[in-house]
């Protein structure tokens, strides 16, 4: 169990200390702001999507190791995903962080290396660090420029 343990927190404190994609998007197709007034976690993320493929994401902002592991790891996945497939995962991975069970592989498929946030379901105030990126994320898909827990 510490070896699961360690592995978790050096995921999440690399992609805190070096955040992936970081940076603003030029010419940004999409674009919304999310804020948890609960811990005061912040985070703007932009998309360029053509053809209805994401090519390009970016995000910015404010928050702890989660919010920004979660931020840095989503930007990851997403990129060179149809807007369906951004969907989906947005879905599967609400779904791995508030299940009151041990999702299955195949609840999961996907989601890559942000299965390591799946621990976050055990402390509910830490779900809504993990979220804030995805709920941003479906806000900017949907062309809403806010999101607040």
């Amino acid at each position: 169990m510490n070896d699961i343990r360690d592995l978790y927190q050096q995921v999440i404190f690399d992609h805190y200390r070096r955040p992936h994609n970081r940076r603003d998007i030029d010419h940004a197709s999409h674009h919304a702001e999310g804020y948890n007034p609960l811990c005061g976690d912040r985070v703007k993320l932009e998309l360029r999507i053509e053809n209805g493929i994401v090519t390009e994401v970016g995000f910015d902002g404010e928050g702890c190791a989660i919010a920004t592991a979660s931020a840095s790891m989503m930007t990851d996945l997403i990129k060179g995903k149809t807007l369906a497939e951004a969907e989906q995962l947005i879905q599967r991975f609400q779904s791995m962080v508030t299940s009151d069970h041990e999702p299955a592989q195949s609840e999961t498929q996907g989601l890559g290396k942000t299965t390591i946030l799946a621990g976050v379901r055990e402390f509910p105030a830490r779900v809504k660090c993990a979220t804030l990126a995805w709920r941003t994320l479906s806000a900017a898909l949907h062309h809403k420029e806010h999101y607040e827990e």
